[in-house]
């Protein structure tokens, strides 16, 4: 059952039934009061698509600011123990605004062009082809597919030793654990996550000053080639693009280094994981659509997008208003925080035709699974070419895959969405 319009809070998000299916909720939300001042939870919620996109290009909306109202919402003590969690997240590409996010992105765009990105295809196919080899009748494709593939990947981009990979898939777990806008967060898994922070930094520093010794193609040989310890050009060997580029741009600093690989790894595969598992979900519960994409492979790029707006990953991102900013009627004071419904916007019939149908050849523009304007998903190239190749692969080795159980339980995280298991037969 729905809530009534009085309590449409998205404390709501945390019932079972409507964390199974949010989307009737984000309707009634996106009908009845789309720009919804969320007392409960002390931030307002922004539900269709127009409003939502108009606020990610709108620089009176910060993401660096709704960190820190994310940080403030603590409680002093727990602020203590987060500090320097959220300071490491402040000096990220994910969490800052121009000029520090105009400066990081010119300086990581390099290892995210399609260009780049396309040279790990043979990596990602040997590691889908490995994970699936050790299935038999049936598999868990979450535990076994979707979670271990995009780890590796991120730890292949960046160049870590395989044999570090476990450790720090547990280190960035705790991390991830911590993100989101809820107010009060159990005091054992910020203390976890500043645990696992310290542990990861002092891993990455020791682990750059390895790889100065030994430049690769690896994204941290990329960013060590404009980077050291005191913020100054590294003098080894780089190519010369990369060279006379570090001579131009601000530096990276070593903890804008530390805090980038550190988010990377903590956040950067949990977007693919959701994406494969929620896909293959929605292709067997639409078998119509299974079936057109076995008969017509050259639609998969399109059935990327559409899985992707149909059941976002990423359900929710937030914004802090910089100053006071009208909305539809509605005043935004500042140093209010925003949280944009993702997950509404790609389903508000205001922009795309019977938005609840899964279409695989739906071709409507963009939804906003990646963001939008300079907060654009800088992996997205990454994300769609892991989702690419697991699904033709799946697809060609069991053409009749299909859910074994459709009991399905899905993860609490307010801002991910994403299965805990997905039982399929082979």
């Amino acid at each position: 059952m729905l809530p009534s319009i009085e309590t449409l809070g998205l404390v709501n998000l945390q019932r079972e039934e409507i964390r199974a299916n949010p989307y009737p909720f984000y309707e009634k939300l996106r009908i009845h009061d789309p720009i919804h001042w969320d007392e409960e939870m002390g931030f307002w919620v922004l539900t269709r698509y127009d409003d939502i996109a108009s606020l990610y290009t709108d620089d009176r909306f910060s993401r660096a600011q709704g960190l820190m109202r994310n940080f403030e919402r603590l409680p002093e003590t727990q602020q203590q123990i987060a500090q320097p969690v959220y300071h490491s997240f402040s000096k990220t590409l994910f969490y800052s605004d121009p000029p520090q996010h105009t400066h990081l992105r010119s300086l990581m765009n390099h290892a995210f062009t399609p260009r780049y990105v396309e040279r790990l295809r043979p990596y990602i196919q040997d590691t889908v082809n490995q994970l699936l080899d050790t299935s038999n009748h049936e598999m868990d494709i979450i535990r076994d597919l979707a979670y271990p593939l995009p780890v590796m990947v991120i730890a292949e981009l960046i160049g870590l030793p395989a044999s570090d990979r476990p450790k720090f898939k547990a280190w960035s777990d705790d991390l991830f654990a911590i993100l989101g806008t809820v107010k009060h967060k159990p005091q054992h898994l910020l203390e976890r996550a500043a645990q696992s922070l310290g542990e990861m930094t002092e891993y990455i520093k020791d682990l750059a000053r390895k790889r100065r010794d030994n430049m690769g193609e690896d994204l941290l040989s990329i960013l060590l080639s404009v980077s050291d310890g005191d913020g100054c050009p590294v003098p080894h060997h780089t190519s010369g693009r990369l060279v006379r580029e570090s001579q131009s741009a601000s530096m990276l600093t070593e903890d804008e280094l530390v805090a980038n690989i550190n988010i990377l790894l903590s956040t950067g595969h949990e977007t693919t994981t959701h994406l494969i598992g929620n896909g293959l979900l929605a292709l067997m519960e639409h078998p119509d659509q299974m079936r057109l994409l076995k008969e017509q492979p050259e639609l998969l790029g399109s059935a990327i997008d559409e899985i992707l707006r149909y059941d976002n990953p990423v359900q929710i991102t937030y914004r802090s208003a910089l100053e006071d900013a009208e909305i539809k009627g509605k005043t935004i004071r500042k140093g209010d925080l925003v949280n944009t419904i993702l997950g509404s916007a790609d389903r508000d019939p205001e922009r795309f035709n019977n938005p609840n149908q899964f279409d695989i050849t739906r071709d409507e523009g963009r939804h906003l699974s990646f963001g939008l304007g300079i907060h654009y998903c800088i992996g997205a190239p990454l994300v769609k070419l892991e989702a690419e190749i697991a699904f033709e692969t799946i697809l060609r080795r069991f053409p009749h895959l299909a859910l074994k159980s459709d009991i399905l339980e899905w993860q609490e995280h307010p801002i991910f969405r994403g299965l805990k298991k997905l039982w399929v037969k082979l």
